[in-house]
């Protein structure tokens, strides 16, 4: 795997609509006649583009990625404007300032990431833009209530404990081998390998603890059911049976309510970060999406 597929061809800022800049990488095959097929990456909650960077590295040698910062997070500066409104906004952006007019792309959303592709369903640049969906490990509503990361029986206590655990404001400090394991346990498999818990550590700790707080806000008023019927192109759902943040019950709810679905796949012991404790897994879906949703229209 060369080092240098991960270096940004080139970067840009995508300004949105209430005039928020947003921090855009665009990685692999110049743009132009007869142009690698593209693919747009949307991260999660307290993520960065650093989260994708096995995607990135892969699908970079034959493929355009274009990944992006949200508000407050990696490169992009942090907004008083953070909502899925927000969210949809953004990603719009991302899409006009990347894609020639009527140029498809296959999208892939990590938790919020893929709320945000939810929030943008239906919106005029998606609808242009979206050629297939890949929906990572998110939910669409009922977040907090259905969290298994406090270990206790469902109910209120759990919900008021996990709102609070996941809604902290304070700082999450240094990446220390007690930080490592209890982002584990919350984040991630039984078998997820130290170097990807340490990457998934440094990723997360990065976000600023008032960023972390105000999107968890967001999270927990999150109803985004309506978005998933809008989401019309095909689309295939993918989750870790070990996921607590957003449990299988939230995949196949989704899964059951959208008009286009390629079927939910789920990962054995994986937990939330599928992109980094299965890459290739996640890798081989957004290709076999490529192909079949955009190099196969344009070649018939």
């Amino acid at each position: 795997m060369s080092a240098v597929a991960s270096v940004a061809v080139r970067e840009l800022t995508a300004v949105s609509a209430d005039g928020a800049r947003l921090h855009v990488e665009i990685h692999g095959p110049a743009s132009g006649a007869g142009s690698a097929p593209a693919v747009v990456l949307a991260h999660g909650w307290t993520c960065s583009t650093k989260f994708w960077a096995a995607q990135i590295r892969e699908l970079a040698v034959d493929h355009r990625v274009i990944a992006y910062d949200q508000r407050g997070h990696g490169r992009t500066p942090a907004s008083t404007a953070c909502s899925t409104d927000a969210l949809a906004d953004d990603l719009e952006a991302v899409l006009r300032a990347t894609l020639a007019p009527g140029e498809k792309a296959v999208i892939a959303g990590h938790s919020m990431g893929g709320m945000t592709v939810l929030a943008a369903a239906g919106r005029e640049a998606f609808a242009e833009h979206a050629a297939a969906v890949l929906l990572c490990s998110t939910g669409a509503s009922r977040l907090v209530a259905e969290s298994t990361v406090v270990p206790l029986r469902p109910g209120r206590l759990r919900t008021w404990l996990t709102r609070h655990v996941l809604g902290s404001r304070a700082p999450l400090g240094p990446v220390t081998p007690v930080a490592m394991r209890i982002l584990k346990y919350a984040t991630m498999g039984a078998g997820a390998a130290p170097h990807m818990v340490e990457a998934c550590a440094r990723i997360v700790h990065a976000c600023p603890r008032r960023v972390r707080h105000t999107w968890s806000g967001v999270l927990h008023l999150l109803d985004l059911d309506h978005g998933v019927g809008r989401l019309s192109v095909p689309t295939a759902v993918l989750v870790g049976t070990a996921d607590r943040l957003t449990p299988p019950v939230q995949a196949h709810r989704i899964a059951a309510a959208l008009p286009h679905c390629l079927g939910v796949t789920e990962l054995p012991g994986v937990g939330h970060m599928t992109p980094v404790e299965e890459p290739g897994l996640v890798t081989a879906r957004i290709r076999e999406l490529v192909t079949t949703y955009t190099q196969l229209k344009e070649g018939a």
